[in-house]
């Protein structure tokens, strides 16, 4: 079975070397054997898990939650149904993420209809709303 050096996995994975290592390290790919000159050897599939990984961070599974989905994929037993759940609980996620994020555009907007742009950023309603003291 041929093998594949750390760059090579890295440049057919569409990342860079340094993305390979961090995986290594992190656990989602396991520790390569070594040749006889201490290089890594990959195996082919490699690259395959690689680009697994990339695509579910692109989704926004964290590194933890790509173990897990990994680790899912590793059983057989798993049932497809464990997979939506743990897809439903992102979007979920992602749901309560994106009405942080409305919340914190509609304050901005809000602060920069307040703000003329003109005088001294002394008198910057910006930071002035940003610097309130709190309430006791």
């Amino acid at each position: 079975m041929e093998t594949l050096k750390v760059g090579d996995v890295a440049r057919r994975a569409g990342v860079n070397l340094q993305t390979v290592h961090y995986y290594e390290r992190r656990g989602l790919l396991p520790k390569p054997p070594r040749t006889g000159s201490n290089y890594r050897a990959y195996p082919q599939d490699t690259v395959r898990r690689v680009r697994f990984i990339k695509r579910a961070q692109d989704l926004g599974f964290t590194l933890k939650e790509i173990k897990e989905l990994l680790s899912l994929r590793a059983v057989p037993q798993t049932r497809c149904a464990d997979v939506r759940d743990r897809a439903a609980a992102k979007v979920k996620d992602i749901n309560e993420k994106v009405r942080t994020l409305r919340g914190m555009q509609k304050a901005l907007t809000r602060l920069i209809g307040e703000c003329s742009g003109r005088g001294p950023v002394t008198q910057c309603p910006i930071l002035g709303a940003l610097d309130v003291e709190e309430q006791q």
